[in-house]
């Protein structure tokens, strides 16, 4: 079974959890494309670090969930500073895709990846509201479910920030109706 990364339920909205996620890395690719192409393209780079496609050749197990999320966006007049793109999320044009790297590791002692286009990433910990659904990995579907987050966290007076994350913690040969997937949106504590 594949390890899921820690977190701790602060409270069950029943709609959604409050989540405290310690901090961790993240190993990523930015790619271009919506989510139904880009995360193809993204995951065997991502796998294959994985597996040894890194410096010290290194084989990592694999942690769930895969992340994905939309890539900001340069405005050229105040560049280098960036905003996330209106379209964040599955549907954007541009895509991240992440892997969750096991417990106990940071940027310094994860094995650096031998491909230009896979970055570690260290993020701190942080607070963040969860809806599980299940069903097809698309735009619509993402969209759909981010939208009742959206809704239920305005309900409870809770503030999103941040972009929204997708979370995907079951193979693609699984059958639609039986996959774990998540939308993920930090708050404010």
């Amino acid at each position: 079974m594949t390890d899921q990364q820690p977190y701790t339920i602060v409270r069950d909205h029943g709609a959604f959890e409050v989540r405290r996620y310690p901090g961790h890395v993240l190993v990523e690719v930015e790619t271009a494309g919506t989510f139904e192409t880009a995360g193809n393209r993204a995951f065997g780079q991502l796998f294959s670090y994985l597996r040894g496609a890194n410096q010290s050749r290194q084989t990592l197990a694999m942690t769930a969930p895969v992340l994905s999320s939309g890539l900001p966006t340069r405005i050229a007049m105040t560049a280098p500073i960036v905003h996330q793109a209106a379209n964040a999320g599955p549907g954007a044009t541009g895509m991240r895709l992440a892997f969750v790297l096991p417990e106990g590791f940071t940027p310094e002692t994860a094995p650096h990846p031998t491909n230009p286009n896979v970055h570690l990433r260290a993020v701190a910990p942080c607070v963040a509201a969860a809806l599980r659904f299940s069903g097809r990995w698309s735009t619509a579907n993402y969209d759909q479910h981010l939208r009742r987050l959206r809704s239920a966290l305005k309900t409870e007076g809770l503030t999103a920030v941040g972009e929204p994350r997708f979370a995907q913690f079951d193979p693609p040969f699984l059958p639609w109706f039986l996959r774990h997937n998540e939308v993920v949106l930090d708050i404010k504590a």
